[in-house]
């Protein structure tokens, strides 16, 4: 039997840039109502309240400039969709189903989307936009203990990882043509994990992978684009889900939160990982949310004690002083 899993804290802010100094961050209300608030270039915008009601944080993606599309599931546990076309949002639009986990968001091109969940049998569901019409619902199989996550290394091309009812990690892509290992099985990457997973590509046929292990430290794994590495430990003890972004070819930013409830960063450059975890100081209630919208910069986000969203940035030679709050 696997050990039970530790309570975490999870993320609670989505956040997305669709261009150079521009920001859309995104949390749930006290009416579980979906509110947001954007960087325009100068000022920051908002909060406004769009409404709906959600049982989960809603995931968000952009394909282009201009463009965000938001999912998530609402009362009734299906999947709602809402988007900016660069000139107004629309309204929410029924895309059905039953969902019991966070659903997970991403595009790998122009006018594409791609979002899984898993249903209530605990298989993962995937529903894709291809740029003039919707797919349908189609089961990918699987037996999941944690949401799915979805990264994309190029066109056409997909990476869906989640951890197993034995709390390992299992793998499935999409080559283009057809799902691997098969449109049901998933391929087993071992491990035995506290958190849900986190993955991220720095470039074409690259993927690095973490999660946190039963001793809460951060464990990472990658492809190389012809083979995968085996599990190393990053260190740290650890109380929330972790994030990663990369901004650049052979660059990637791990956080997470410590027993200390700051936020904790390390970062991989082409001279290898940074020698220690960082503290970025806080106290959060919510996993770190991270995002950048070009090379040497990130922007990180996370929930403080007194439920306001709080916001920190890596400006390229240094972090900004403090945690600004954003309300």
């Amino acid at each position: 039997m696997a050990p039970a899993r530790a309570t975490l804290k999870a993320v609670a802010i989505a956040a997305v840039s669709w261009g150079s100094n521009r920001l859309d961050v995104f949390r749930l209300g006290t009416a579980s109502d979906l509110q947001h608030k954007w960087w325009s270039g100068t000022a920051w915008g908002g909060w406004e309240s769009f409404g709906g009601v959600f049982t989960t944080l809603p995931a968000v993606t952009s394909w282009g400039s201009n463009r965000i599309d938001i999912i998530g599931t609402g009362s009734d546990w299906a999947a709602y969709h809402k988007w900016w076309d660069g000139q107004a949002w629309s309204g929410y639009e029924n895309r059905g189903g039953v969902f019991t986990s966070p659903l997970t968001m991403t595009a790998w091109s122009s006018n594409r989307l791609d979002y899984f969940g898993l249903g209530t049998d605990s298989a993962c569901y995937h529903e894709a936009w291809n740029g003039a019409a919707w797919s349908g619902y189609e089961n990918l199989g699987g037996l999941f203990s944690s949401p799915v996550t979805v990264e994309s290394w190029g066109a056409n091309r997909l990476d869906i990882f989640g951890l197993g009812t034995d709390d390992q990690l299992y793998h499935k892509w999409w080559d283009g043509a057809n799902w691997g290992p098969s449109t049901l099985a998933w391929e087993p990457r071992g491990g035995v994990f506290n958190s849900p997973p986190v993955v991220v590509a720095w470039g074409y046929n690259r993927l690095d992978i973490f999660g946190l292990g039963t001793d809460n430290a951060m464990w990472h794994s990658y492809w190389d684009g012809s083979k995968w590495s085996g599990w190393e430990s990053l260190g740290g003890v650890f109380t929330s889900v972790p994030s990663v972004v990369s901004w650049g070819l052979d660059r990637l930013d791990v956080f997470g939160i410590g027993t200390d409830n700051a936020m904790w960063h390390r970062a991989y450059s082409p001279a290898g990982w940074q020698a220690n975890w960082e503290s970025l100081g806080g106290v959060f209630l919510s996993a770190p949310t991270v995002v950048s919208w070009g090379p040497n910069r990130l922007d990180c986000f996370g929930i403080g004690t007194d439920n306001g969203v709080y916001h920190k940035a890596w400006t390229g030679s240094a972090w900004t002083s403090g945690w600004e709050a954003l309300g």
